[in-house]
């Protein structure tokens, strides 16, 4: 089949190159020109684990072509997927302006039928909007083209795409019920006929359900994280391991073990957007979805939780202390900062007179150039945060590591070398990488989230801020041991 993707960003590059690389022609359309460059020079403007070889391949078999002529896109598919992005605008609604561009360059140029895809995630209602700027755009011209407009919401983690586009546990569409909605239907059936070979899993719903289902699973996740976050930080005040209850409540099959780890508050381009955009559609219609506003706010307190843990232990000021972080992305497998945890506890760093010292296997680039703009009004700020191409280069000299994302390479480090590169052996960890007691035998000071630190006589620790004022530092109680999680 003749594919057109519209948006070449994370959804559009996975949706084209994993229905390119089952045998379908496609074409992928961006008004950005550097961007297309680079993709025809073979690049990849984003960092997903087999993407890059995906698009090599079918660009190779001639499978697969990028382009930033909008009338030659139009002309090549029959279907056309929009997956441009759809940011939060100021008040917390999802921004429609490049979904509803890529509807009226759609009936400008069409000429014949056309089954347009909504594959960005949109508020409940655009597939209407959608289907009103084509046809005043056909009106203009004249023309009576058939056309039907589809939710197909995409359901792709980070990380873990391309898994989760080849062997997807649900396809959702959206269709209506009308000849042209019945016509989509078969064909977007056609399409995705290979992904449901040894069981059915496309689920046909209504236009509205289908658009309304992506923001409902996003913020069931979200609040699933916001959840055991709120309880990480009541077991640190009643001495419990969060860790052991995430087990306990994890091995009932009501619930679960996923999206069940405490953390340093959730990040990314879905999460915080998606959970905005929902709230912001319920405003508009006069209701208050009360579960989802504490979510958001528990979720944005969450990002400082590190931050009182190491002005408790270190003071207020830190000046002239040197902080080691590891990981910089909102999430392993990724260079995505957007929303990342990392931002604004390196900012509270820095403004509290530290030194920073970043490390992160995919990020650096990007991070640089976020924090750039991030810092951009304090540049004495920003001189005192670099960047390292070793994670044990960060370690040297710091007086803590900070850590920020779970990157596997993070998860069993050699202990006894990072001891040696740390002024002092002591870590902030925002993802429970580790267990308390086992750091503490080795010699190791560890605060996590929701665990209790384990401390063992003989370590050598700067003092706790209460300490430091002539206060005795409490005593912890030790946890099991095991290394890594």
């Amino acid at each position: 089949m003749n594919l057109t993707i519209i948006g070449t960003g994370y959804v559009g590059l996975v949706t084209g190159a994993c229905l390119a690389d089952i045998g379908n022609d496609v074409l992928c359309l961006d008004l950005d020109q550097r961007k297309i460059d680079v993709l025809n020079q073979g690049g990849v403007p984003i960092h997903e684990p087999g993407l890059q070889e995906i698009i090599a391949r079918n660009r190779k078999a001639g499978r697969l072509k990028f382009t930033t002529d909008v009338a030659a896109s139009v002309a090549h598919g029959e279907i056309q997927f929009i997956a441009v992005g759809t940011p939060s605008d100021e008040d917390g609604s999802a921004d429609l302006q490049y979904v509803l561009a890529a509807a009226r360059n759609i009936g400008r140029h069409m000429n014949g039928y056309k089954v347009i895809v909504d594959k960005s995630t949109v508020p409940v209602g655009t597939a209407v909007r959608v289907r009103e700027a084509i046809a005043e755009e056909l009106a203009a011209r004249d023309a009576q083209h058939m056309f039907s407009v589809v939710s197909n919401p995409e359901f792709l983690k980070e990380g873990a795409a391309v898994e989760d586009f080849t062997r997807p546990d649900r396809i959702v569409l959206g269709c209506d019920e009308d000849v042209p909605g019945e016509k989509a239907r078969e064909v977007m059936k056609r399409l995705y006929a290979p992904f449901n070979r040894n069981r059915e899993r496309t689920l046909y719903m209504d236009v509205r359900s289908a658009e309304f289902t992506k923001y409902a699973a996003n913020a069931m996740l979200a609040t699933r994280i916001s959840f055991m976050n709120e309880l990480a930080n009541l077991a640190d005040r009643v001495g419990a391991d969060i860790e052991a209850v995430r087990r306990g409540i994890g091995s009932d099959p009501r619930i679960g073990y996923d999206f069940l780890y405490a953390g340093c508050g959730y990040g990314g381009s879905c999460f915080p957007k998606d959970v905005q955009a929902l709230i912001n559609t319920a405003v508009e219609r006069q209701q208050s979805l009360r579960i989802l506003e504490a979510v958001e706010a528990v979720n944005e307190a969450q990002k400082k939780i590190l931050a009182h843990k190491i002005v408790e232990r270190l003071g207020d000021d830190l000046s002239g202390r040197t902080f080691g972080v590891w990981g910089l992305a909102f999430k392993p497998n990724t260079d995505d900062m957007r929303e990342a945890p990392s931002r604004p506890l390196i900012a509270e760093l820095l403004k509290r007179g530290a030194r920073v010292k970043a490390y992160d296997p995919v990020a650096v680039d990007e991070a640089r150039r976020v924090f750039a703009l991030d810092l951009q009004d304090v540049p004495h700020q920003h001189a005192r945060l670099t960047f390292e191409s070793d994670e044990m280069d960060v370690a040297r000299g710091a007086d803590a590591l900070v850590i920020l994302t779970e990157w596997k390479v993070f998860k069993s480090p050699d202990f006894d070398s990072l001891k040696q590169h740390l002024r002092t052996p002591l870590i902030f960890d925002g993802r429970n990488l580790y267990e308390p007691e086992a750091l503490s035998e080795l010699g190791i000071e560890y605060h996590a989230i929701g665990r209790q630190p384990a401390r063992r006589e003989g370590i050598t620790a700067p003092q706790t801020a209460a300490a430091q004022n002539g206060a005795a530092e409490p005593q912890h109680a030790t946890s099991d041991a095991a290394l890594a999680r």
